[in-house]
C-alpha cells in the first residue's frame, strides 16, 4: 500500500515523496492513486485480507478489546479484528472516503463502524483503545512520527501499538517482478520501485517504535501465498491506476505497457501457456507496549 491515500474532499492531487519517490497528478492524471475502492480491493485489498489474521494474531488481539485501526483502507483488518474480538469494539479510520463507503456497506454495524480521519491528527481522547494496530499503511503517511505519537497517545498505559508493511525490497512477489522488469526495461525507473519506501526492510519498524518510546517491541515477518489463477489475474489490476505501480502503468504508452506485459508474462509463465501460479508476500510486523509514563523517549 505505497504511500499515505491523501484524497480528502480538499485534494486534488496526490504527492508521494519518499526516499527520490516523488508522484503527483501531473505526472499521472486527476485519478487519485488510491481513490477507486474497489479497483484497490482487486488490487491488494485481497492480499491485505489474507494478511490480517496473521497480523491480528502477531499484536495479541484479545475478545472483549476495544481496537482502533488506522488506515483501515477497505475493511480487511477490521473484519479480522471483529472475528478475532466477538464482543469487542472496533473503530477504522482513513482518509479516503470511498474506501470508508466500501467498509461501511460491508460490515459497519453495533460493534464496528469506520469513519473519514487523519493518522497524524486522530479525533480521539487519550488512552481510549486497547490495542491500536496499522496494516500496510505507516510507510505511506506523511509524517510517520506524528503518526506512531498519536497511536501511542490514544492507546491505554499498558496496551499494545502494532504495524506492518510489505517487504517490498524482497519479500512482496508480486511487486517485486513487476519492478524488476519495469526497470530492465527502462532503467530510469528504479527511482520508482517500492523497496525505496521508508519501514519496509527488517528492523526499521522496530527502530521507530522504539524512538517513541514503546517498550518490548518485537519485530516479526509475516508471509502468506498470494494465487493467481491465470496472468490476467495479476496484471489486470495493474490497469486500473492503484498505487505507484498502477500510476505507473497508466503512463507509459501503449507500446510500452504491451511491452512490460509481455516482459512479465515471460517472467510468470515462460514459454509455456496461462495457468495458474502461486507467488509469495512477505510483510515486517512491529509490536510495541505503552509505558505507564507518557514521556518520549525521543
Amino acid at each position: 500500500m505505497p504511500v499515505w491515500r491523501e484524497t480528502f474532499a480538499a485534494a486534488t492531487a496526490i504527492a508521494i515523496v519518499g526516499c527520490g519517490i516523488v508522484m503527483t497528478a501531473s505526472n499521472f492524471g486527476q485519478d487519485a492513486m488510491f481513490s477507486e475502492a474497489q479497483a484497490y480491493e482487486r488490487f491488494m485489498g485481497r492480499w491485505s485480507r489474507e494478511l490480517a489474521p496473521l497480523f491480528v494474531r502477531f499484536a495479541g488481539v484479545r475478545d472483549g478489546d476495544t481496537l482502533l485501526d488506522v488506515g483501515s483502507g477497505t475493511g480487511a483488518l477490521a473484519a479480522a479484528l471483529a472475528a478475532a474480538a466477538p464482543s469487542g469494539r472496533v473503530i477504522g479510520i482513513d482518509p479516503t472516503a470511498s474506501y470508508v463507503a466500501l467498509a461501511r456497506a460491508g460490515q459497519e454495524g453495533e460493534r464496528v463502524r469506520f469513519q473519514v480521519g487523519d493518522a497524524q491528527r486522530m479525533d480521539f481522547a487519550d488512552a481510549t483503545f486497547d490495542r491500536t494496530l496499522s496494516l500496510l499503511v505507516v510507510n505511506f503517511i506523511p509524517d510517520a512520527n506524528k503518526a506512531v505519537d498519536e497511536m501511542k497517545r490514544v492507546t491505554r498505559r499498558g496496551g499494545t501499538v502494532a504495524a506492518a508493511v510489505w517487504d517490498y525490497g524482497e519479500g512482496m512477489e508480486m511487486l517485486r517482478v513487476f519492478w524488476d522488469e519495469a526497470i530492465a526495461m527502462t532503467p530510469a525507473s528504479d527511482s520508482r520501485d517500492e523497496r525505496h519506501m521508508p519501514f519496509c526492510h527488517s528492523g526499521a519498524l522496530a527502530a521507530l517504535w522504539r524512538q517513541h518510546g514503546l517498550l518490548d517491541v518485537v519485530e516479526e515477518g509475516l508471509t502468506i501465498e498470494t494465487r493467481f489463477t491465470s496472468f490476467a489475474d495479476y496484471w489486470a489490476p495493474f490497469l486500473e491506476k492503484q498505487g505507484p505501480a498502477g500510476a505507473y502503468v497508466a503512463a507509459l504508452s501503449e507500446r510500452e505497457r504491451h511491452q512490460l506485459e509481455g516482459r512479465l508474462r515471460k517472467r510468470l509463465l515462460g514459454e509455456g501457456p496461462d495457468r495458474a501460479f502461486v507467488l509469495h508476500a512477505r510483510a515486517w510486523a512491529v509490536r510495541g507496549i505503552v509505558p505507564s509514563s507518557r514521556g518520549s523517549a525521543r
